[in-house]
């Protein structure tokens, strides 16, 4: 993978990426993503950040590379803290890491979020994180995607900022608001192995000699949830 091809899963959040936006790629590594959006002229402006100094000396070395020193700017930094009021930044990508870490990035970083009209985010796990902190600042998710690509699942959340409040039931920050209304092949796979991987962890806990009933309950809770949600046939195989 490079700037001039990029990963199935990069290549679906360059497609969220309005026309002519002022980018921020945060935790961007070698800056495929944001140089790939330029050179398509996609876009005409954006930051790098990295907090690595491995990764940053990459994305350095790969902007060089492709001679777009004035217009893909890397920057050496903590999260949003790459970000500053002149950039401009209008809209930010987050992906390829825990949902727990982007929820943590969006929330110590919030003072850089003020001009901020779109998050494109691609969480590898806990994308219920993410829903849960985009639903209590008042971020609208506004679409959805689930795709597969070398036998990892990937799921891409694209949220707004809203001034109405917004709320999301229990299996929406689970499963995905609009991943719910659209379930697919590869929903359906995504949940039938997570459930498959529940129901064994269930078997061992009881037989625990001290049953941790609390986290029994909860993954009793989501077990049941994915069954709710899951097809007759998918929900079968594990029986």
């Amino acid at each position: 993978m490079d700037a001039h091809h990029l990963s199935k899963r990069l290549t679906t959040v360059a497609q969220y990426v309005p026309q002519g936006a002022r980018l921020a790629d945060i935790g961007s590594d070698h800056a495929y993503l944001p140089a790939s959006l330029i050179i398509n002229h996609q876009i005409n402006f954006a930051i790098a950040g990295e907090v690595a100094k491995g990764p940053f000396e990459n994305e350095k070395k790969e902007i060089r590379q492709l001679g777009l020193e004035k217009v893909l700017i890397p920057r050496l930094a903590d999260g949003l803290a790459a970000v500053t009021a002149d950039d401009g930044i209008d809209t930010v990508t987050i992906a390829g890491m825990g949902g727990s870490l982007i929820a943590k990035i969006l929330d110590e970083g919030q003072d850089r979020l003020s001009g901020v009209k779109k998050l494109i985010l691609q969480p590898n796990v806990g994308e219920n994180r993410v829903r849960e902190w985009l639903m209590n600042h008042q971020y609208q998710i506004q679409n959805e995607q689930i795709l597969e690509e070398d036998h990892h699942i990937y799921e891409i959340i694209v949220a707004e900022p809203t001034v109405c409040p917004v709320q999301y039931g229990e299996k929406e920050l689970l499963f995905g608001p609009l991943l719910l209304e659209q379930t697919s092949a590869i929903f359906n796979a995504k949940w039938q192995a997570e459930l498959k991987r529940c129901e064994k962890t269930v078997v061992q806990m009881r037989q625990a000699k001290t049953i941790p009933e609390d986290h029994l309950m909860t993954m009793q809770k989501k077990i049941n949830l994915i069954k709710e949600v899951l097809p007759d046939d998918d929900r079968d195989r594990n029986n």
